[in-house]
């Protein structure tokens, strides 16, 4: 099966290359995604093929065919995991920085759902499909710390309830650029998809959900912070573009933070340090934490007071 994207070329396209024209408009396409469909000739114009140099021009007919992704045969692997909480219905899992939650294009093994499948066998939510079972909520790949797992529907319908009505608490602590006058304070801004680079987020009022973040100092150092951050809402990447919106971005992050990044941390100095939800069955409240990495720890030691 294949879906199929025809619009004509608005004026204020009208000059700009394919590639980008068709990214924006479609809102999922990313340009890499685009110039394989144009290489592989599923990209025409007003009928006949082009190439992504191809540069538009007002009133245009484009259509795009686009194939359906491939079910990916995520195979189980016996990776060691990190549990800090087990019972019938659900796991909570310390996730090492470094790996990926779920099989996606590039990384089809050693991810956090191939360990899953082998320790729980047969015992996962399915709600979210083949490629995700039991993924209740996502942590970027270097990013550390918990995640819960549903191992059935009932578990993960209760849990995803709670994350919806923000009643599941997920605490945070990271390192950020630059110094707060205050010792805590409130990030309220909604966030969307960058409109100009499709794989990034950014605070927009256009296209965007409701996005808050609490923040809290624990430790001050010239040049950085030690924050502990509580998310009231659970948008992609929110700490990190919240941070980078006040002024403050997350110590390595390569994609919001400073050009020259901080290349000992490999990655963003995130860590989901405590989660907090009542139990779907019996209605208990549940707290779980994790200690520093060993990275972040070894990052606070060698900052100047």
């Amino acid at each position: 099966m294949v879906d199929a994207l025809m619009f004509p070329v608005d004026e204020n396209f009208a000059g700009q290359r394919i590639d980008k024209v068709i990214s924006a408009v479609s809102g999922e396409l990313t340009r890499s995604a685009v110039q394989k469909l144009l290489e592989g000739g599923s990209v025409k114009v007003d009928g006949f093929p082009v190439t992504k140099n191809y540069k538009v021009k007002a009133g245009e007919m484009i259509c795009v065919i686009i194939p359906q992704p491939r079910e990916l045969d995520v195979m189980a692997e016996n990776i060691p995991l990190d549990i800090r909480y087990e019972d019938d219905d659900l796991l909570v899992v310390n996730k090492p920085k470094g790996m990926v939650v779920h099989p996606a294009a590039g990384n089809y093994d050693g991810t956090l759902v191939n360990a899953l499948l082998y320790h729980c066998r047969d015992s996962l939510s399915g709600i979210n499909g083949v490629i995700r079972p039991g993924i209740v909520h996502r942590i970027d790949k270097d990013t550390s710390g918990l995640l819960i797992v549903a191992k059935n529907d009932f578990a993960h319908i209760s849990l995803a309830e709670q994350i919806k009505y923000h009643t599941f608490t997920r605490e945070y602590q990271t390192v950020v650029y630059g110094g707060f006058k205050n010792d805590d304070g409130t990030i309220d801004a909604p966030i969307g998809r960058n409109s100009v680079d499709r794989k990034k987020m950014c605070v927009t009022e256009k296209n965007s959900r409701p996005a808050v973040t609490h923040y809290e100092v624990l430790l001050r150092f010239r040049g950085f912070t030690h924050l502990r951050v509580r998310l009231e809402t659970g948008r992609t990447h929110q700490i990190r573009v919240h941070m980078a919106y006040i002024g403050h971005p997350v110590a390595g992050d390569p994609v919001y933070g400073p050009k020259k990044v901080i290349t000992e941390l490999h990655g963003q100095c995130l860590h989901a340090g405590l989660i907090g939800f009542k139990h779907p069955r019996s209605g208990k409240y549940i707290e779980i934490s994790s200690e520093l990495p060993e990275y972040f720890q070894t990052f606070l030691r060698r900052l100047p007071k």
